[in-house]
């Protein structure tokens, strides 16, 4: 949350979150942005469509 607002691809999600060169083959990602909407709030991160995900400020 030191952006919000930024939208975020989830490649760029993957490298923050495991900092691996190579692409991971599972929904990690979607898992970990599902805990956080179920701790936040269902509003505070929203999907952009074809692009990535943005943190919207309550």
């Amino acid at each position: 949350m030191q952006r919000p607002g930024a939208v975020l691809s989830r490649e760029q999600l993957e490298d923050a979150l495991y900092g691996w060169e190579r692409e991971v083959g599972s929904n990690a990602v979607e898992v970990h942005l599902h805990n956080l909407r179920r701790k936040l709030g269902p509003d505070v991160i929203r999907n952009v469509r074809g692009v990535g995900y943005k943190v919207v400020a309550p």
